[in-house]
């Protein structure tokens, strides 16, 4: 029988949320980041036009790992927990260029890849701020299975953030290290009021409901096939995420509003 998790409102059990979390992280590295080394590569190579030379494979994964490990670096909470505290010293970047969003300088395919690379720092921020919290034991008690997730997802869209600002890179654009200033506001109001494992959970579906909508949204107004491929290969990835974290709430796609009107899994209406 599977074990459930106690002393924490969240349905569904440790045993097989931590099946699921395994099969999304195989699934993670056996297909979307190929299918995003791929996107970026294609994308990179056809800015540069079709007479460059291909991006290598070894010239890529050297750059996207130091990429994420840079990323990890810049985005760590380090000793202040919490999303308010580290959006805040984030956004000041945001404040002092007094200029709007995407950076002056992007467009097309660049904007969109400095939104998406904004969205990814969000949530890098969300989970970060989020282990943070449990880790003081200011959650109650958090089932291993739980912290394992967010542990994985974070990876994940520190990954994504460090594709995207890859390209930007490769076309001498500086990388997207501020959040969203669309979403920061709302995702940080809505952290300061989560006070246990539910309430994070549904901080991390809003989010990942709302970066989900705006890859959707978003891939309709790319202009290269590269750049739309980039984008498929990690939509479905917060899709999954956003199927686990339905389950960590007893929750199911499609599930019906308290008006009786059914929920589109895959909605624009969230959408940055």
């Amino acid at each position: 029988m599977s074990k459930r998790t106690k002393n924490v409102d969240v349905a569904g059990s440790e045993t097989e949320l931590t099946a699921m979390t395994r099969d999304l992280d195989d699934l993670h590295h056996d297909v979307a980041v190929p299918s995003m080394w791929a996107g970026v590569s294609n994308m990179i190579d056809g800015m540069r036009g079709a007479t460059a030379r291909p991006t290598s494979r070894r010239v890529f994964l050297m750059g996207t790992g130091a990429a994420v490990a840079s990323g990890a670096a810049l985005l760590a909470v380090g000793s202040t927990p919490g999303l308010a505290a580290a959006a805040t010293r984030v956004e000041s970047h945001l404040h002092l260029a007094d200029a709007a969003f995407p950076p002056a300088g992007l467009e097309g395919d660049l904007a969109v890849a400095a939104v998406a690379a904004s969205l990814e720092n969000l949530a890098v921020f969300a989970y970060q701020s989020g282990l943070a919290a449990a880790t003081a034991g200011k959650l109650g008690t958090v089932p291993p299975a739980i912290g394992t997730f967010a542990t994985t997802a974070l990876s994940h869209h520190t990954q994504h953030a460090a594709a995207w600002n890859a390209v930007l890179k490769s076309r001498g654009k500086a990388k997207v290290t501020v959040t969203n200033p669309t979403l920061t506001p709302t995702i940080q109001a809505n952290f300061a009021k989560v006070t246990d494992i539910t309430g994070l959970a549904q901080l991390a579906l809003s989010l990942e409901n709302a970066a989900a909508a705006t890859y959707q949204a978003e891939t309709s107004k790319l202009k290269s096939t590269a750049a739309i491929g980039l984008s498929a290969s990690i939509e479905p990835v917060e899709m999954q995420h956003i199927a686990i974290l339905y389950y960590v709430m007893g929750m199911y796609p499609g599930s019906q509003t308290t008006a009786g009107t059914p929920i589109a899994f895959s909605s624009t209406s969230a959408a940055a």
